[in-house]
This record gives C-alpha cells, sequence and structure tokens, in this order.
C-alpha cells in the first residue's frame, strides 16, 4: 500500500488513507444509503391521531380502516424521505393534516368541508 501524502504548505495535496469510511451508527459496513435507508422506513411507527383529529374524524363521519391507515402511513414515509416537516396527505376524498416527525395527524377534513378550508403552515402535499 502507498504511503500517505503528508499535510504541507499551499497546494499540498490531501491525505490518502486507502481505508473505507466507517458504516453509519446501526449500519453494516458497505451498506448503501437506500438499504439502510429502506430498513430504516420498515421500522417507523405507526401513525396516531391527536385528540383534535379523532374529534374531527367523530363529527365529520370520516372512516378509517385498515387500508386508508396503511396509505397513510405509506404517504407520511414519503413525506419524511423529503425532509417534510408538516404535510397536507390527501387520501380518497379526505384530506390529513400531519405533523410528520411525530407522524402524528393534527386535523382531518373531508370532501364537504374541504372548500371552506386553507391549510396553512404546512411544506408539502402527498396524495396517497
Amino acid at each position: 500500500m502507498p504511503e500517505p501524502f503528508r499535510i504541507g504548505g499551499a497546494g499540498a495535496p490531501a491525505p490518502v488513507t486507502g481505508t473505507r469510511p466507517a458504516a453509519a451508527p446501526g449500519g453494516t459496513p458497505g451498506a448503501s444509503f437506500g438499504d439502510v435507508l429502506a430498513g430504516k422506513l420498515q421500522q417507523s411507527k405507526p401513525v396516531t391521531f391527536s385528540g383534535h383529529a379523532l374529534q374531527r374524524l367523530e363529527r365529520r363521519g370520516i372512516a378509517v380502516d385498515d387500508q386508508t391507515l396503511a396509505r397513510l402511513g405509506g404517504a407520511v414515509d414519503r413525506a419524511a424521505a423529503k425532509g417534510s416537516r408538516s404535510s397536507v396527505v390527501l387520501v380518497d376524498d379526505n384530506a390529513f393534516v400531519v405533523s410528520v416527525p411525530n407522524r402524528t395527524v393534527i386535523t382531518a377534513v373531508d370532501r364537504e368541508h374541504m372548500k371552506e378550508q386553507v391549510f396553512t403552515n404546512i411544506d408539502s402535499a402527498v396524495i396517497a
């Protein structure tokens, strides 16, 4: 193995170590970013609903079945992968405002009430 360059004055080449970078915490040496991300997404927490969101679901008659919950969770995963913090997730005829880092639905709106709504303080929208 060649000797690494020495750090010298101006114009000196950068040092070469000849070793691979250490694995990220929890990762394996040589694991690709995609593999690590896929593993983290599979370990993601379920989506929860705030008290306010539960009241809105009940008052507006919005049913959330397992399929809707799975689509909502997938949309939150995609928003998180893009760095979103607060997102409107559209699932069929309903809109859910979600705190992405907390994976918590803040409020829910059905089609009938969407016409009256203005969504503020969001940085993304996801169609699920």
